[in-house]
């Protein structure tokens, strides 16, 4: 039996993606999801986000902010960030559009209201397996350095559960 995970923070872009990256390098069956209702990334200003739909290929958004402000962005982050994201998927899928995805067994979020988010929205769909899903959360800043920090919590804790379910079946 393969366990199936998925990672959940707000944009899908900097959390949830790093540890994607990771239990996918590990060879864990993974996706990851935002629970936000847009995708926002850093501007120039606080009052001046990027802020796109889900599904908006990260090498768009990529190519755009690289014609925006290259030597901001590259500074900041977020396009080493899209350039990793890029090479996991193709887009940022949102958690509440997810349920054609199957179902998981261990779901891990990275704030405390992604995970109310998505308890709610598990309490809310239609019940047709019925199974268990194990649903974690690891509070985690959303910056580069706790988002790789966290990643390797989440993978930590993923071989934890893999040995757990392996050995409960």
């Amino acid at each position: 039996m393969r366990s199936r995970y998925a990672m959940v923070c707000s944009s899908n872009q900097n959390r949830s993606m790093e540890a994607h990256a990771l239990l996918k390098r590990e060879g864990f069956d993974v996706s990851s999801y935002g629970t936000g209702s847009h995708v926002k990334l850093p501007g120039p200003s606080l009052r001046e986000p990027n802020v796109y739909d889900f599904g908006t290929p990260y090498k768009h958004m990529f190519d755009e902010l690289r014609r925006k402000d290259p030597d901001l962005y590259k500074r900041n982050g977020i396009l080493p960030m899209l350039k990793r994201n890029m090479s996991v998927k193709l887009a940022p899928q949102r958690w509440q559009d997810n349920s054609s995805d199957g179902p998981f067994d261990v779901v891990l979020t990275f704030e405390e209201k992604v995970f109310d988010m998505v308890l709610e929205d598990l309490n809310n769909r239609e019940q047709i397996l019925m199974k268990t899903v194990l649903v974690i959360n690891l509070e985690v800043k959303d910056n580069h350095e706790e988002a790789a920090t966290g990643a390797q919590l989440a993978l930590d804790l993923c071989r934890e559960v893999f040995d757990w379910l392996y050995f409960m079946y």
